[in-house]
């Protein structure tokens, strides 16, 4: 993606500033599709608002958003993965969930995953694979990553070993979504996700081994033993 130097628009440059000082929050508005359901929770805050701000930028931003589990049906103790891609319009880019440049810290995405229910979360956020990067000088940041298009980001999931068999909505993190353009970054969105999966019948298949010890660690902490 090709946009303006900071330099160059310094309502740019100051919304940036704002955002990298952690000053801006947001609400988000999601579409459902297929066998995805997405439920939404807005968490507004701060952040001086300009007469674009005021305007549905979320709408102009964003084409729409999409949670699911692939595979969608899958037995107790099979590795799902869970995925969360957001359709940006051209113009607009969003941001990883993770920066190398410390000066860039700020610039970021984050994902927070709920205790283990049907499923369970293991791993790291998968950062999406069409990440891009430049350089911001009057900010101090020699390479800032950032996304634009269709953006993916996935983490694997195992579901429970003791899992009821049939058709569950299962609660997803809270994303803390943060979309600019040329000119400006926008207020933080934070927003709760969920995802239908269907839960197979039969016994439970043995947990992958990448993740036999993640999960075991983390159904005892949920379950203490008395």
């Amino acid at each position: 993606m090709d946009f303006p130097s900071f330099a160059a628009h310094s309502n740019r440059r100051r919304g940036l500033w704002q955002f990298s000082q952690g000053l801006l929050a947001v609400s988000v508005c999601f579409l459902s599709t297929g066998l995805v359901v997405l439920s939404l929770a807005v968490n507004s805050s701060i952040a001086p608002a300009s007469p674009f701000t005021m305007q549905k930028w979320f709408e102009k931003a964003v084409a729409r958003v999409e949670a699911a589990f692939t595979p969608a049906q899958a037995r107790p103790g099979q590795t799902v993965t869970w995925t969360f891609t957001l359709h940006l319009h051209e113009g607009y880019h969003t941001y990883p969930t993770r920066q190398t440049d410390p000066q860039a810290a700020a610039f970021v995405n984050e994902f927070r995953f709920p205790e283990p229910s049907e499923v369970i979360f293991v791993g790291a956020v998968q950062d999406p694979k069409n990440v891009q990067t430049r350089a911001e000088p009057e900010l101090g940041i020699l390479s800032l990553r950032y996304c634009s298009g269709v953006v993916v980001y996935s983490r694997p999931a195992v579901v429970h070993p003791q899992a009821r068999p049939g058709p569950v909505t299962i609660k997803g993190p809270k994303v803390r979504l943060n979309i600019c353009d040329k000119n400006n970054c926008f207020p933080t969105k934070e927003i709760d996700t969920t995802a239908t999966l269907t839960i197979l019948e039969g016994p439970a298949v043995p947990i992958e081994a990448t993740y036999a010890d993640e999960v075991r660690r983390i159904i005892d902490k949920s379950h203490p033993k008395k």
